[in-house]
């Protein structure tokens, strides 16, 4: 395929990612009057953004910028190749860069329009569900949600593998000529010096469950979507991106089906027609954008609300679910006998502050030996390490704010509504060079508030911080707190409740307690692996009830912090995408 017009020209840069790495990008300004937005390309598995290139041209968009980087370990970028931390890192990474576009190119992210292929398309995707980035759409070629290995049991041997031998390299088996039928395409592939053959087993088995948590959660994903499927893909399955298609959230969606196209679809021979769609998908959006998608009712409304009442309802007791659950709770019952950490959440609920405050001491407690062993398992759940991860992210958020309210000299006045036993704000305290002219902590329960006091104490904080009984969801004691908070934090409440008109109330209450450019830290549970586990064999805080929660989705969860007054600035989520932390400025 050619363009008639003058090729633009690429300026070389670098961003710092969150961990320290220079990450290179490739810029193309825009050649027409007034900028409209801009286009960002995120080029498939082991190759780089020159490989992509040539849709600067192609696409014939001169009113919008265009960016292309280098993943981490690709390309001119550095790192081993093929290889990232994991690839929650590499997601953060779009993350970081998008951030960097809008601070360095002054491109807002609502102007964006992102083109993802293949793992590119995986990492955005991902991106787009964990994070709820506001960019205008997607459009995502041949999604490598299902990559075809082609050797039995090549998952689970590679997993075992990577347990027993730690990190290695798994090289690409496919050849350009499988990839597309453009004969120049084939052989620069082939010529190109920084194709990265290599792929770290870390990142491939990552890759395979982001996607299939991505493609099963798709409804949370409500940005403009385009989806492209190459009908003769020989590295990628077909079914899971037709499935993540009819699950996406997405208003406006449209799905194109190539015949006869290999999987780097936009460097297929015969592409003109695929590039026209996209062209033509980017500049509708910018035309006539659609109306954002309102969550604010999807706790009445929409399939996180039908997932909770699904797991609310009892089972016949004789159906073999019915049988299953009863026996995992009878299993419970007889590890709390031997496990402190099960017998705590039995007494209190596993939803409970003082739970909570034991998982964060991960301290391993019980019956000599096989008591021990027992809490040592519980504690090690992912939901628990989630749950730890969490906290970690609540308090880097909150040294940041403190940070940000020195630099403006300003106090910094900190307030948790519902603190459990306040150890994350104190730990937060204890950690940061800012020292507070206050600390308010709130919490319903007697027990919370009798065992923060003890905390207080043993910190020696006595002067600055003090521990009340109150509701967090009363919106005036919140609105009358004095001294005015100029850093709210409300971690792990609102997810245990699923009405969001109660989650407003109390954000609107904390919306009027903060004073003006003042910080709030939140939490957000957008997907969790054992929803049915808890709900069907854990107890709740509530007298013993069934621990059942509606996720909200962080699209859901943004809205409702947006619609208090507060702008998100910020955003932390672990590496399974369980629990994310957000830092959002009072407008």
């Amino acid at each position: 395929m050619t363009t008639t017009s003058t090729p633009r020209i690429a300026g070389e840069h670098h961003f710092r990612t969150h961990d320290g790495e220079s990450l290179f990008y490739r810029h193309w300004p825009a050649t027409g009057g007034a900028r409209r937005g801009a286009v960002l390309l995120f080029h498939r598995g082991h190759e780089h953004g020159a490989r992509m290139a040539h849709l600067v041209d192609e696409l014939d968009l001169p009113d919008f910028d265009f960016f292309a980087w280098d993943a981490r370990g690709h390309g001119r970028s550095p790192g081993q190749r093929g290889h990232s931390p994991s690839f929650a890192h590499s997601v953060r990474d779009v993350q970081t860069f998008v951030e960097h576009i809008a601070a360095q190119h002054g491109v807002a992210e609502q102007d964006m329009h992102v083109v993802a292929q293949s793992v590119g398309a995986v990492l955005i995707a991902t991106w787009a569900h964990d994070y709820a980035p506001k960019v205008r759409g997607l459009t995502l070629a041949s999604p490598a949600f299902k990559v075809k290995l082609y050797v039995p049991f090549a998952r689970p041997g590679l997993a075992l593998m990577h347990k027993l031998r730690g990190l290695f390299f798994v090289n690409s088996y496919v050849k350009p000529k499988f990839l597309t039928h453009d004969p120049a395409r084939i052989a620069s592939y082939q010529a190109d010096p920084l194709i990265t053959r290599p792929i770290a087993v870390n990142i491939l088995l990552d890759l395979y469950e982001a996607a299939e948590r991505v493609v099963d959660d798709a409804q949370a994903i409500v940005l403009p979507t385009q989806l492209l499927i190459s009908g003769a893909d020989w590295v990628v399955h077909h079914g899971p991106q037709h499935r993540f298609f009819e699950r996406l959230g997405s208003r406006v969606k449209e799905k194109l089906e190539l015949p006869g196209f290999f999987h780097d679809t936009l460097g297929e021979r015969d592409r003109a027609g695929a590039v026209a769609a996209v062209r033509g998908f980017v500049l509708r959006l910018f035309d006539a954008p659609p109306e954002p998608v309102d969550l604010r009712g999807a706790d009445r409304q929409g399939f996180t609300a039908d997932e909770a009442r699904a797991l609310a309802a009892p089972l016949p007791a004789l159906s073999p679910r019915g049988l299953y659950w009863a026996a995992t709770r009878a299993g419970l019952r007889l590890g709390g006998r031997l496990s402190k950490g099960i017998a705590l959440g039995h007494a209190t609920g596993f939803d409970s502050g003082s739970t909570l405050d034991y998982v964060y001491r991960n301290a391993p407690a019980g019956a000599p030996v096989i008591g021990r062993l027992i809490d040592k398992t519980y504690l090690d759940s992912i939901g628990w390490r989630g749950i730890r991860q969490r906290k970690l992210h609540v308090e880097e958020l909150l040294r940041e704010a403190m940070a940000r309210l020195a630099t403006d000299g300003r106090e910094v006045r900190l307030m948790d509504i519902a603190a459990g036993h306040g150890r994350y704000v104190l730990d937060a305290v204890a950690g940061s060079a800012v020292a507070p002219a206050s600390i308010l902590l709130r919490d319903y329960s007697d027990i919370n508030v009798r065992d923060g006091q003890r905390l207080i104490a043993e910190r020696g904080l006595q002067d600055t911080a003090r521990f009340v009984q109150a509701d967090a969801f009363d919106r005036a004691s919140l609105a009358a707190v004095m001294p005015r908070p100029t850093l709210a934090v409300v971690s792990g409440l609102y997810e245990l409740f699923p009405d969001n008109e109660m989650v407003a109330r109390s954000l609107d209450g904390v919306a009027n307690a903060v004073e003006p450019g003042g910080y709030l830290v939140y939490t957000g549970q957008p997907w969790h692996p054992q929803l049915e586990m808890i709900a069907r064999a854990l107890t709740s805080h509530r007298q013993g009830q069934a621990w059942v929660m509606r996720r909200r989705t962080q699209a859901e969860m943004d809205q409702l912090v947006q619609a208090a007054g507060f702008r998100k600035i910020a955003q932390r989520v672990d590496r399974w995408g369980i629990f994310t932390v957000s830092l959002a400025q009072k407008a």
